[in-house]
C-alpha cells in the first residue's frame, strides 16, 4: 500500500539555541548585512527568544484548557459566545504575521468551560505556524471533541502580511474562515444566532 505524505514525514530533530542563532545570522548576512555591526550584535539572540514566545503553542495541548469543566449552571443550555478574541500568528508559507480575531460559540449539553479556556484554545492553535482555513478547523474540532457539545461555531477573521507587504501589496484586505459543527451546521437558525451575536459585520468588514 502506497503511503502517505504526511506519513512519511520523519521525526524533527532537535535544535540547540546555538544552532538557531547561528541560523539567523545566516539569514542577515544572506540579506545583505553584518551580524556582527554594533546594532545586530545580540539580534539572533532577541529572535531566538522571540521564536520561543511566538510559537510556544507546540508545546501545549490545546484540550487541556477544557479539561475542567462546571455542571452547576441552573441548567442553562443556550448559546455561549466568546466573540473578538485577539491573536497573532505566522503563515506557514512565508513566515509572516496573521493578525486578528477569533469568535467562538457553542451550545453546552450538560457542562460549560470557563471562558479564559476557549481564548487559550485559540492561542494554543495560533501560536503554531498556521494556515487560518486549519486553525479554525483546529479550534473547532478540540471544542466538540472534549465537551461534546450539542454544536460548535468558530469564525476567524485575519490579515495576512503575506499579502499586504509582499506579493501583491493589497492593504486593507482580511480573510474570514468559518467551521460549524453538529447544531451550527445542521441548524440554519443557530448559526444565523451566532453569527449575529459576533457582529462579523459590525466591523467595518
Amino acid at each position: 500500500m502506497k503511503k502517505s505524505k504526511q506519513a512519511s514525514v520523519q521525526p524533527v530533530e532537535p535544535v540547540t539555541q546555538a544552532q538557531a542563532e547561528d541560523a539567523v545570522r545566516t539569514l542577515l548576512r544572506w540579506a545583505g548585512e553584518d551580524p556582527r555591526r554594533e546594532g545586530l550584535i545580540d539580534t539572533p539572540k532577541r529572535v531566538a527568544k522571540a521564536y520561543q514566545d511566538w510559537f510556544s503553542g507546540y508545546a501545549i495541548d490545546p484540550a487541556e484548557y477544557l479539561g475542567r469543566t462546571f455542571e452547576e449552571v441552573a441548567g442553562y443550555d443556550e448559546m455561549i459566545v466568546l466573540r473578538d478574541i485577539p491573536f497573532e500568528s505566522f503563515c506557514e508559507h512565508h513566515m509572516a504575521p496573521i493578525i486578528g480575531r477569533a469568535h467562538v460559540g457553542y451550545l453546552p449539553t450538560d457542562k460549560v468551560v470557563g471562558i479564559s479556556k476557549l481564548a487559550r484554545v485559540v492561542d494554543a492553535y495560533a501560536r503554531r505556524f498556521q494556515v487560518q482555513e486549519k486553525m479554525t478547523a483546529q479550534i473547532a474540532h478540540c471544542i466538540g471533541e472534549v465537551l461534546k457539545p450539542r454544536g460548535v461555531g468558530v469564525v476567524v477573521d485575519a490579515t495576512h502580511q503575506c499579502m499586504t507587504t509582499r506579493g501583491v501589496h493589497k492593504r486593507g484586505v482580511s480573510m474570514i474562515t468559518s467551521q460549524m459543527l453538529g447544531s451550527f451546521r445542521e441548524d440554519a437558525r443557530t448559526r444565523a444566532e451566532f453569527l449575529r451575536f459576533i457582529d462579523i459585520d459590525g466591523h467595518g468588514r
